[in-house]
């Protein structure tokens, strides 16, 4: 019985041994012609930004160039319906921001596909929080004050966004359920429209970008109540978390993020490569830099890390959107 047993534990450590060895070899024997990296915004927005800083590293570690293909549209979701139309190889993957992959499917009925399904997550690239800007002539000086305000004047506070549905409305309106008071929300076409109005007095708020926001708090003329980062960001490192604060739990947190993703059925070994390049990547403290430049924190994890965040996110804007009836 021993030597059976004994006989049966080698076979097994054998086989063991072969498919972790395997494994690794077939990502080895890929890529076999360029890698085309699909994003769904123009040249010389964040995400295409953050592809060209990803592109060139990866293509030295994978001995292929890295094309990025820029296809615009949808708030993102034509650069990952381009990419899910190719073959899933791994010579087709993509980066995209968080909402084709979280809210996009409750917002357009004709999606034409489902992340859980048909997506398979490679690793978080980087993670950018929001904050609440107000003009420097606005009365409150911290959450707690705008909080105390909304409360005693239901629905007369003002904020911007960049229309039903956007990141900055679903925040905008997470933090008010959260804080339990009610705002009212006027749509723009541009976060330059949003800060000119902000400016201008002609709407009280709104949550955009520290890096949109941080020119006009340095010139005077605007202030960050608050962050919407689970702890204090990089680039604004004064600016406190509304975790905790003005009637917000403890847990709260309202993130735009770039992914790296790939084709449900890509090889699992190609994910693991791709993703163990990506972190070596983001391990470079010039890109690091460079990505905090223009306002994102670099988030490193595993597959498995970006599908958690997926659900999490799809499950907490999902409730926004039901709440606020954005997708009508």
């Amino acid at each position: 019985m021993t030597r059976m047993t004994t006989r049966r534990s080698l076979l097994a450590a054998s086989t063991l041994a072969f498919g972790l060895t395997a494994l690794p070899a077939l990502a080895q024997d890929w890529p076999t012609a360029p890698v085309h990296l699909f994003v769904g915004f123009p040249a010389g927005s964040s995400p295409d930004t953050i592809a060209r800083l990803v592109a060139e590293p990866l293509a030295e570690a994978l001995g292929q160039p890295v094309v990025v293909e820029n296809k615009p549209g949808a708030g993102g979701v034509i650069g990952v319906q381009q990419m899910l139309a190719q073959k899933g190889d791994g010579h087709s993957i993509g980066i995209t921001i968080n909402g084709p992959l979280t809210t996009a499917p409750r917002l357009i009925p004709e999606l034409g596909y489902d992340p859980q399904a048909d997506i398979a997550p490679v690793g978080l690239i980087a993670t950018s929080p929001l904050v609440l800007a107000v003009s420097a002539d606005f009365a409150a000086q911290d959450a707690a004050a705008f909080v105390a305000d909304a409360s005693a004047r239901p629905g007369e506070i003002s904020y911007g966004s960049v229309g039903q549905g956007s990141g900055a409305h679903l925040t905008a309106e997470l933090f008010a359920g959260e804080a339990g008071v009610e705002l009212y929300h006027i749509p723009y076409k541009s976060y330059a429209e949003v800060t000119t109005a902000i400016l201008g007095g002609e709407i009280d708020a709104g949550f955009m970008a520290p890096s949109g926001a941080l020119p006009h708090v340095e010139a005077g003329t605007m202030k960050m109540l608050g962050i919407t980062s689970a702890t204090p960001f990089a680039q604004v490192p004064d600016v406190p978390v509304l975790a905790g604060q003005a009637g917000l739990p403890d847990d709260f947190r309202a993130e735009l993020w770039n992914a790296m993703i790939a084709p449900a059925g890509t090889d699992a070994a190609v994910i693991e490569r791709l993703n163990g390049e990506l972190q070596t990547i983001l391990a470079n403290p010039e890109i690091q830099q460079k990505l905090l430049a223009i306002g994102w924190q670099v988030q490193p994890g595993a597959p498995a890390d970006l599908a958690d965040r997926i659900a999490a996110d799809t499950e907490m804007w999902g409730a926004v959107i039901d709440k606020t009836e954005a997708q009508q």
